[in-house]
């Protein structure tokens, strides 16, 4: 049943239209602090406010629309995954978010750096980054990409089918190289995650599949070759994981592939990669675990797996990347327009349209991700209004925030701060309607650093010579 709101239609029935985990706020200016990087807080004003700097000084100097990236916080996710991960190869994946800066950032707090094409493996040299630190990975590897690691030296390569095999053989012969290998294998196992970042069950174009055979003839293969060295195995079963409980089985099916072809050949490679995909929370429905609780975990499986089949423990890595990079930064916009949209059976929504949109986080659209948000610019002591913030492209799929409450009282020329936003928002970021990306700034100690600067319209114009 439907109850008119005696503030109006704006507050009839928030709740019942929100999604069961939204709750409705006491106070809607309060932050989660799990959705924020650690020097982010709000003001007495009820402004947004990250190392010393408020987002209306930030947005005074940059612009909007921004991604705002807090220094201190991702070179402190960085040293906890070091610590908790002790005696383990923790190599950040650089596809979460990556540029200069951070590939120095996290080199610096102990870390490797994981790529997956041509252009991350320049960024990474680029930044100074020693190439022995640096893995490469990627489903459909260029001749020229894997001459380049051939040459630099790269540290590892995660093969990834036979015609990469192929094209290693020869190219090593040609350079008089002996490349380090890893293979990556399917392991059967499904991530609790999207179709698209679940990257284990066997119909999707990742690895070899162990239990149609053609992980171990992929190994057999390197192992017999004398130009190529095989180090170990790597699995990774898909992103935005909350727990250890997927690794388990993954774990112990390719720990029993390591063991047949230690069997077979008496060798016992001596690496094992388990991948990333560590989860961040979002909104307040996500809970993820800590690097510590999950190198606990994962310790005891492999622990007991290993016993069981009589094998040494191999050295281990793994390789989180949103976890360290997302929690980091948040994307900060100006509100351009407010719309009052009624809904069925009497509720109604705020359509709250900013200065970005899908071009620089297509994942609300892409995956159906959900995203947190808050008014940044100042205090409201107007009730909640459920809101979904949406972009200036000419989709109507163009959303950024599915649901939130937001201030009712919420108007053009507003800030709106958008958490979670440092993995795969500017990674993933486009020119759709030619709109140029935004900037991604760092913050620490009271001062803003570019990291990578906002694009103009005469970067778009200079691309196109027709």
């Amino acid at each position: 049943m439907s109850h008119t709101h005696v503030a109006g239609s704006i507050h009839a029935d928030v709740a019942s239209a929100a999604p069961a985990w939204l709750r409705l706020p006491d106070d809607v200016n309060t932050l989660l602090p799990e959705l924020w990087s650690k020097n982010v807080a709000k003001d007495g004003n009820g402004e947004l406010t990250i190392g010393g700097l408020t987002v209306s000084q930030i947005a005074d100097e940059v612009g909007t629309a921004a991604y705002v990236l807090d220094e201190d916080d991702l070179r402190q996710r960085a040293r906890d995954y070091a610590s908790a991960f002790d005696g383990w190869g923790v190599y950040y994946a650089g596809k979460s978010l990556l540029c200069k800066a951070v590939a120095r950032w996290v080199t610096e707090e102990g870390l490797g750096l994981d790529v997956c094409t041509g252009g991350e493996l320049a960024v990474a040299l680029a930044a100074g980054v020693d190439p022995a630190r640096i893995g490469l990975h990627g489903n459909n590897k260029s001749v020229e990409e894997i001459t380049r690691a051939l040459e630099v030296g790269v540290g590892r390569i995660i093969v990834d089918s036979d015609d990469e095999i192929t094209r290693l053989i020869e190219l090593s012969e040609q350079l008089d190289k002996h490349p380090r290998l890893m293979v990556r294998v399917t392991t059967g196992v499904e991530a609790h995650t999207h179709e698209y970042i679940s990257t284990a069950h066997e119909d999707q174009k990742f690895g070899f599949s162990i239990a149609g055979g053609q992980a171990a003839a992929a190994l057999r293969r390197i192992h017999d070759h004398p130009r190529l060295q095989l180090v170990g195995i790597h699995s990774h079963i898909g992103s935005q994981i909350f727990d250890a409980d997927g690794f388990e089985v993954a774990t112990r099916r390719t720990l029993r592939l390591h063991a047949a072809f230690a069997e077979e050949t008496g060798v016992e490679l001596p690496e094992l990669d388990l991948g990333g995909g560590f989860g961040i929370a979002y909104t307040s429905q996500d809970t993820p675990s800590t690097p510590q609780q999950l190198a606990e975990a994962l310790n005891k499986i492999i622990a007991a797996e290993c016993a069981t089949l009589g094998v040494a423990v191999p050295h281990l890595s793994i390789e989180p990347g949103r976890s360290i990079s997302g929690p980091s930064a948040f994307a900060l916009y100006t509100v351009g327009t407010v719309k009052q949209v009624l809904l069925d059976g009497g509720a109604s929504r705020l359509y709250v349209a900013v200065d970005g949109g899908m071009s620089d986080n297509i994942r609300t659209a892409l995956y159906a991700a959900e995203y947190s948000a808050t008014l940044a610019s100042r205090r409201s002591d107007a009730g909640p209004a459920l809101s979904r913030v949406v972009g200036k492209h000419c989709e109507g799929g163009d959303i950024l925030v599915r649901d939130e409450f937001l201030p009712s009282d919420i108007r053009p020329g507003d800030l709106i701060a958008v958490p979670g936003a440092g993995a795969y928002s500017r990674s993933m970021a486009s020119n759709y309607n030619h709109v140029p990306r935004p900037p991604m700034v760092s913050v620490r100690d009271g001062r803003i650093s570019t990291l990578i600067r906002r694009e103009s319209i005469d970067d778009l114009l200079a691309l196109d010579v027709g």
